[in-house]
């Protein structure tokens, strides 16, 4: 997915949510629901998580330099784990707490009527907003599955819009259900059950969210079809014998790092070495455009094998 159609999402859902947890909090201290104060914590959060995540890709954008001579990129990784972190640590831990003491300390709702018409309209707003994340994260998927596609993605500002805007919507159908129950049944405890319920939505996501961004902030791999064209290129260049490894590293969404070792022909000149050193550069860049630096390596197949057994001795 590109920049601005990343950015495209992620400023749709931080109007969405600006609006939405302003009028959320307005309707928890008119009713004194917990549920609704639950919502509006979740999307304050999603609000400042928005604000991180474009402040990630402003960082992320960053030319390199001496001192991070691969640039940048890994930034949004960083900004997207701790866009999860905040989420299980103030949404779910702030929802958590306000349900359990709602539930031990019940209090009737006032007049719920302004509960259900603000949380049909978070509904639409965030309709809207998962609407758009979902178009766009559609035209990167492909042919793939939802979840292989969230799995393999490198842009971790698509798959968090998503997230968030996802685990939202269930929230908001969980809390009319729980406003609902108290109303009816004259339960209060319904409505701090709606709360720890939204809890442990937000604590899910944002667990999945950490799982999804820590390979990328460790460093993931280009995906193995990318790699198994690098190889097949390798070996239709003259005069490389044979490919010992190919080892790729994403420094961010848009920049893939590869490092190959190759063993020459030994009636290879320094020359020949040379420009099929350059032409492997030339093929590879040109086929896939995210490749940003090359480094080969020409070594025989025994010393490969040699240093590649010293490396994994334990």
């Amino acid at each position: 997915m590109s920049a601005s159609s990343s950015k495209k999402v992620i400023f749709a859902a931080l109007v969405g949510n600006a609006l939405i947890a302003i009028t959320k909090f307005i309707a928890s201290a008119y009713t004194g629901s917990a549920a609704m104060f639950s919502e509006g914590i979740h999307s304050l959060v999603d609000t400042g998580n928005q604000f991180l995540l474009l402040y990630g890709m402003k960082q992320a954008a960053r030319p390199a330099n001496k001192e991070f001579p691969f640039g940048h990129g890994k930034e949004i990784y960083f900004w997207s784990f701790v866009v999860a972190i905040l989420i299980f640590a103030l949404g779910a831990g702030i929802s958590l707490y306000e349900g359990i003491h709602h539930v031990l300390h019940p209090a009737q709702l006032s007049d719920p009527t302004i509960n259900y018409i603000v949380l049909a309209l978070a509904f639409l707003f965030e309709g809207v907003a998962f609407n758009i994340a979902l178009k766009e994260f559609k035209k990167t998927k492909g042919e793939l599955g939802y979840v292989e596609a969230v799995k393999r993605g490198k842009d971790p500002s698509m798959f968090v819009v998503l997230f968030e805007d996802g685990a939202a919507m269930l929230g908001l159908v969980v809390a009319f259900i729980g406003i609902g129950l108290a109303q009816i049944t004259g339960i209060a405890a319904f409505d701090g059950i709606a709360s720890i319920i939204i809890g442990l939505i937000l604590a899910f996501t944002a667990l999945w969210m950490a799982k999804e961004t820590k390979g990328l902030l460790i460093g993931e791999s280009a995906h193995p079809e990318i790699v198994d064209a690098i190889k097949i290129m390798i070996n239709q260049i003259e005069p490389i014998e044979r490919t010992n490894e190919v080892l790729t590293l994403h420094m961010g969404p848009d920049y893939i790092l590869v490092n190959i070792s190759a063993d020459f022909k030994k009636s290879a000149s320094s020359d020949d070495v040379e420009s099929a050193i350059a032409l492997l550069d030339q093929r590879i860049k040109a086929r896939f455009t995210h490749v940003k630096r090359i480094f080969v390596e020409a070594e025989s197949r025994e010393h490969f094998l040699l240093q590649d057994e010293a490396d994994y001795k334990p």
